[in-house]
C-alpha cells in the first residue's frame, strides 16, 4: 500500500514537473513576442501566476523535499535494520 501510494505521489509530480516547464515555455515564448510586438498572452499569464503557477511550483518544491526525506529516511531504516 505505502509503494502504491508513493508510486502515485511520484507520478503526480512528475506531472506537476512537466506543468511548470510548459508555464516556463510559454511565459518565454510570450516575453519574446512582446518584444517583437506580437500579442501571445503575457498578461493572460500574469494573471494565472498567483492563482495557479505559484502554488504549482510550491508544490513542485514541497515534493523533492518530502522524497529526499523519505528516501533518506528509507535509507537510513534499512541501513539500521
Amino acid at each position: 500500500m505505502r509503494d502504491k501510494l508513493i508510486q502515485g505521489l511520484n507520478w503526480a509530480l512528475m506531472i506537476n514537473v512537466f506543468f511548470v516547464l510548459g508555464c516556463f515555455a510559454w511565459f518565454a515564448i510570450a516575453v519574446i513576442g512582446r518584444s517583437a510586438g506580437v500579442t501571445l498572452g503575457l498578461d493572460v499569464w500574469y494573471s494565472l501566476w498567483t492563482p495557479v503557477m505559484q502554488p504549482a511550483i510550491g508544490i513542485l518544491m514541497a515534493g523533492a523535499i518530502l522524497s529526499g526525506i523519505t528516501s533518506w529516511v528509507s535509507k537510513r531504516l534499512n541501513r539500521a535494520g
